[in-house]
């Protein structure tokens, strides 16, 4: 057990299907994309186990079997939280995307998302849909109480953005991207994100279009999957930034609404429109959203490497 906590690692067996992100300090934000990634400052996190992949439709279905819990975008929308909406769409749904047919103005989040009653993480594509091939994916359509309700019953917690941030550079200070700064090393395609132009020109196979199986692409440093790409994942941390900037990926909320900081980009981050598949990259995401490319993964925290948890 000496030599376990010396080395910064636990000495009790990891718990299934996570791994050790050992504690340090390191450079988190960035300068040179978006401005609510400044400052760059310096970060101390303590040590913690991380789900090494995004939670899947299969871990989330036994959570749902074992509890009967009903998700957000599954339970009917309070008139009062959404004055202003079309009381057509105050249904159960979520946003699903719908790519565009030619080039559209990227301003326009409406040209390729779409409020979809019945979408849901059982039916993530809307009503007939269903989550055939799909257990080994990410789950999605996934609102932030219902990604902390995972996690309590799971045992475990949702990262900070501090957390999630370090454990997404891998040991690697100050690099772009999970694996370092080329955006593809020899050629080779990194992380679930767009081939194309966003959001009409999609130049991947269709039955490679949208979220691929967790761990589909390389780990990095801690051995880590889908820090990049893939969905967008929720933490704990509130954001804060003021005035908010322009969301990248849906429809902003209402200003009554609190958000919560997502992090890793998606697979439909494209460099024309929204490269935030990178640990600096961080959005603030309404609580009481879900959509098709937004999931979660867990944490569990350990006070010293050996104790208990």
């Amino acid at each position: 057990m000496a030599a376990a906590a010396a080395a910064g690692r636990p000495a009790q067996s990891p718990p299934k299907n996570m791994v050790w992100v050992p504690g340090g300090s390191f450079l988190m934000g960035s300068a040179d994309f978006y401005p609510e990634e400044r400052p760059v400052r310096r970060v101390a996190v303590d040590g913690f186990w991380m789900d090494s992949r995004p939670v899947t439709v299969a871990e989330f279905r036994r959570f749902v079997r074992a509890t009967g819990y009903v998700t957000v975008a599954e339970r009917p929308l309070d008139p009062a939280q959404y004055p202003s909406a079309d009381p057509a769409l105050l249904v159960p749904g979520s946003l699903v995307f719908f790519p565009a047919s030619e080039p559209v103005d990227l301003r326009d989040v409406s040209q390729w998302w779409r409020y979809t009653p019945g979408a849901s993480w059982r039916h993530p594509r809307g009503p007939g849909s269903t989550l055939h091939g799909l257990d080994q994916h990410p789950v999605t359509h996934v609102a932030a109480e219902d990604a902390d309700a995972y996690a309590a019953w799971a045992g475990r917690e949702l990262p900070t953005e501090a957390e999630w941030e370090f454990a997404a550079r891998g040991g690697l200070e100050g690099a772009v991207f999970t694996w370092g700064d080329d955006p593809a090393p020899r050629g080779r395609v990194m992380a679930n994100t767009w081939q194309g132009e966003f959001p009409w020109l999609n130049l991947k196979p269709p039955r490679k279009r949208g979220t691929s199986p967790a761990g589909t692409f390389p780990p990095n440093g801690f051995g880590l999957y889908d820090m990049a790409g893939n969905v967008w994942e929720w933490t704990s941390d509130h954001y804060a930034v003021q005035p908010a900037p322009t969301a990248c990926c849906v429809p902003e909320p209402g200003a009554h609404i609190p958000r919560r900081v997502i992090k890793g980009g998606s697979h439909l981050c494209a460099p024309n429109y929204c490269l935030r598949y990178r640990p600096a990259a961080r959005q603030g995401e309404a609580v009481d959203t879900s959509t098709a490319h937004l999931g979660f993964r867990c944490v569990i925290r350990q006070i010293e490497p050996g104790g208990s948890m």
